[in-house]
C-alpha cells in the first residue's frame, strides 16, 4: 500500500486558491458535515476551541469520507507530544500557532520528522502507517506531510522572512485576531493598520515564494487577501456560522 498524497500541500505549492472552514465543534458529526460541503480543506481546532486530542482522529475519519476535502489539524501549541499524536492518527497537514522566531519554526519541523532530522516518535500500529500496511511509510511520509506555522505577533511579522524560509515549513499562516492584540487593537481585525499588516505580510510571502494563508470571515476581505496573493483562506468557522443563523432566526420572530 501507497502512503496517500497529500493533495493539499500539492495546491498550496502550486500556488491553487484553497478554501477553508474552521471546526470548532467536537465530535464527528460536524466534521463530516463539514468535510461534505464544498469546502478545499477543514480545520480542525485543538488550540482555541472544546477539541481534545483524543477527538482528532474521529475527525479525521469523518473529512476523509470526501477525498476532495482535506483536513488540517492545528495543535494547542509548538509541542513535539502533540505533534506525534495527530500525526500518528493520520493528519497529514499540521498548523502550530504562535511561531515568533526562525528557532521556534525549525522546533516544530523536528516535531514533524523523524530521526536522525527531527524527533517524532516511531510507532508502526497507527492509523498514519494503515496499521503497518504502507510500504516505507517511515522513508515516504515525509514528502506527504505539510506543515503550516502561524505567525500572529509583530516579533513574528519582524522575523517573518526568517520563519518562511526555515527548511521543512511548507506555509505561513497569518493570524489577524491575536496580531491585533500585539499591536494594541485588541480585537479590530479589520483596522486599517491591521489589515496593512496582514497585507504586507503576504505581499511579503509571495514575494519569498511561501504559500500564505490567513483567516477572513468578511467575503470582501477575504476576496481582497486572496487578489494580493493568500492561497488558502479560512472564510467561515462553524461555531460562528451557527450563531449567526440562529440569531437571524430568532430576531425574524420578534
Amino acid at each position: 500500500m501507497q502512503n496517500p498524497k497529500n493533495c493539499f500541500k500539492s495546491a498550496i505549492a502550486g500556488q491553487r486558491r484553497q478554501l477553508g472552514v474552521w471546526n470548532t465543534i467536537g465530535g464527528n458529526t460536524v466534521p463530516e458535515l463539514l468535510g461534505g460541503a464544498g469546502f478545499d480543506w477543514v480545520l480542525v481546532d485543538c488550540e482555541h476551541a472544546a477539541i481534545e486530542t483524543i477527538e482528532v482522529l474521529p475527525a479525521l475519519q469523518a473529512i476523509g469520507q470526501t477525498p476532495a476535502t482535506s483536513a488540517v489539524v492545528r495543535v494547542a501549541s509548538n509541542d513535539a507530544t502533540l505533534f506525534k499524536r495527530v500525526l500518528d492518527m493520520g493528519a497529514q497537514t499540521v498548523m502550530v500557532p504562535y511561531v515568533q522566531t526562525a528557532d521556534e519554526a525549525t522546533a516544530a519541523v523536528h516535531a514533524m520528522r523523524y530521526g536522525p532530522q527531527g524527533m517524532r516518535g516511531m510507532a508502526g500500529m497507527t492509523r498514519a502507517t494503515r496499521y503497518g500496511k504502507i510500504d516505507n511509510y517511515y522513508n515516504e511520509a515525509e514528502d506527504d506531510l505539510c506543515l503550516i506555522v502561524q505567525v500572529e505577533t509583530l516579533t513574528g511579522l519582524e522575523n517573518l522572512d526568517a520563519i518562511a524560509k526555515t527548511d521543512g515549513v511548507d506555509a505561513v499562516f497569518i493570524g489577524p485576531a491575536d496580531l491585533s492584540a500585539s499591536m494594541g487593537l485588541r480585537g479590530q481585525m479589520t483596522h486599517v493598520d491591521v489589515d496593512a499588516a496582514v497585507s504586507d505580510a503576504i505581499k511579503r510571502l509571495v514575494d519569498l515564494g511561501v504559500p500564505a494563508g490567513v483567516m477572513a470571515l468578511a467575503p470582501d476581505v477575504a476576496d481582497r487577501y486572496l487578489n494580493l496573493g493568500a492561497n488558502f483562506v479560512a472564510v467561515a468557522v462553524d461555531l460562528v456560522v451557527l450563531a449567526d443563523a440562529i440569531s437571524h432566526i430568532r430576531t425574524r420572530f420578534n
